[in-house]
């Protein structure tokens, strides 16, 4: 097979958001009790934090945490997880059938983004609250002092502001099995009165309004213009949720349901742009995918645990090695959209369905871990609009696939290209990279993560990312092999 890739610095996506390289934490299963949290554990700090989790997050260099939910937010009330935690109630968490004990809240998420060098990205309940709790929750979080929210908050530890400045208003409030489902346009006109008192505590907000949990709603397309005729003047992003299983069992269609993936933002944006131009505005809305990932092995599980457990095993998917190939796949089509994704969340981060799982003695990296982790390092800077050619498939739900997914990120600072190159076909392929108004000067690292069955897991700990060390580089051009059902990143020095 035959792949080739043009990168030229004229031609230009986008300047890649550092928030694209984010992630989800729910109070779900044991996402946050025995994955960030585990007081009785060895492995953790005075805090309760686990610090093996720690240094893990760290490694894929996250941006903002997305919290606490998800599901659970349209029946959480915040004002349960603050103050003294003898204190705090438990409570029946109706989105999951757990039991909520309310340890790990507002404070101790704070504290824990602080350990791990993240962001917060906190989400308001819509469902089974609305305006009056997320105004409150704001002038907790930001207002500097002398107000009732704010002084508690000071008399519960944090003297200063915790300055949160990206916000959701609800979750998935389109589905049918959130807590507090609402239509579109009852959701559009909450959203916009929410927005609006958020605001009016702190003009300085950044806001995102849920659109579609999926492309399959009935509502797709419609829900967002909806929502967004009552909200696009107050928000700078529409919400979008994409996850992607291999139920089937059909490798080579599983892999090219990136072309979906690609499909599925377009549309949104075309959605958005549609919306803007009806409006008259000057305003861009842009986009945060704040929930995405591989999800499906797990299923049968869930169905099978007892309800009302304090973090039950939930949505403990085990990735194979096919997984990391989409995951692979989708990390390139969202940097093909830089342009407009400047939130991407991967959901979610310990645990439930996620890259690093936890047991009482330590930690194991999903197969997942290692595509995400390259992308998150190293694809930071200039996204290249990416001139492929490659030879194509057709699969049971998709046409003329290209076996070759391909991208390259320009970063200035350090003077090099970064090529990440995934190989979907069975076949190994010889692969070109072209480099035009660059000059090349040397091939800082080349790494191949290939050579596993498609069905293997990780817990034995023996995946990892290798060396490639058949690649040349000759006149501007980079030359090498990439291994059949392969993912791939070149690393190449150029001129100032």
């Amino acid at each position: 097979m035959q792949g080739k890739l043009i990168v030229d610095p004229t031609n230009q996506i986008s300047k890649i958001d550092d928030r694209v390289f984010s992630a989800l934490i729910e109070h779900l299963g044991r996402g946050v009790y025995d994955g960030l949290y585990n007081p009785d554990n060895p492995l953790s700090d005075a805090n309760g934090f686990r610090q093996d989790v720690v240094k893990a997050v760290k490694d894929l260099n996250i941006d903002l945490i997305r919290y606490p939910g998800g599901n659970f937010v349209s029946g959480y009330n915040w004002e349960d997880g603050i103050g003294p935690k003898d204190q705090r109630p438990t409570r029946l968490d109706l989105a999951w059938r757990s039991i909520e004990t309310n340890q790990f809240g507002l404070h101790e998420f704070m504290n824990w983004t602080k350990q791990t060098g993240t962001r917060p990205d906190m989400a308001v309940n819509l469902g089974s609250r609305g305006i009056d709790a997320a105004r409150n929750l704001v002038e907790y979080c930001n207002y500097p002092g002398g107000t009732y929210w704010s002084d508690l908050r000071k008399q519960n530890g944090a003297e200063e502001p915790f300055n949160i400045k990206t916000w959701c208003l609800g979750n998935e409030m389109d589905g049918d099995w959130q807590i507090g489902h609402k239509d579109a346009e009852e959701y559009g006109k909450l959203a916009h009165e929410t927005a609006k008192v958020m605001r009016l505590v702190d003009p300085d907000l950044d806001l995102v309004v849920s659109g579609s949990s999926t492309r399959e709603m009935a509502t797709f397309g419609s829900w967002e213009e909806t929502v967004l005729d009552h909200t696009y003047d107050d928000v700078q992003y529409l919400s979008l949720h994409r996850y992607y299983d291999n139920e089937e069992n059909d490798l080579h269609n599983f892999l090219a349901k990136s072309v979906d993936f690609d499909e599925f933002i377009s549309g949104i944006v075309a959605v958005c742009d549609a919306v803007k131009a009806r409006k008259h505005s000057d305003k861009t809305l842009n986009l945060a995918l704040d929930e995405w990932n591989v999800w499906y092995h797990s299923h049968k599980q869930d169905d099978e645990t007892a309800p009302w457990q304090q973090a039950p095993h939930l949505l403990e998917d085990h990735y194979n090695f096919e997984d990391a190939l989409m995951v692979g796949t989708m990390l390139i089509t969202l940097l093909k959209h830089a342009d407009r994704v400047k939130i991407a969340c991967l959901a979610q981060l310990v645990n439930v369905i996620a890259p690093i799982m936890t047991d009482d003695t330590g930690i194991w990296l999903q197969s997942i871990f290692f595509p995400f982790m390259q992308v998150s390092k190293y694809g930071r800077g200039i996204a290249l609009t990416p001139k492929q050619t490659a030879d194509a498939y057709d699969s049971k739900d998709f046409t003329d696939v290209p076996y070759l997914d391909s991208l390259a990120v320009y970063n200035p600072e350090h003077h090099e290209v970064v090529v990440f190159a995934e190989n979907k076909g069975e076949d190994a392929m010889d692969f070109s990279t072209e480099l035009r108004g660059f000059t090349a000067q040397s091939v800082i690292e080349a790494t191949q993560f290939a050579g596993y069955d498609i069905k293997q897991t990780n817990e034995d700990q023996v995946m990892a990312i290798e060396p490639n060390d058949h690649v040349t580089l000759t006149d501007n051009t980079l030359q090498t092999t990439l291994q059949p059902l392969s993912w791939n990143m070149f690393r190449i020095q150029v001129a100032n």
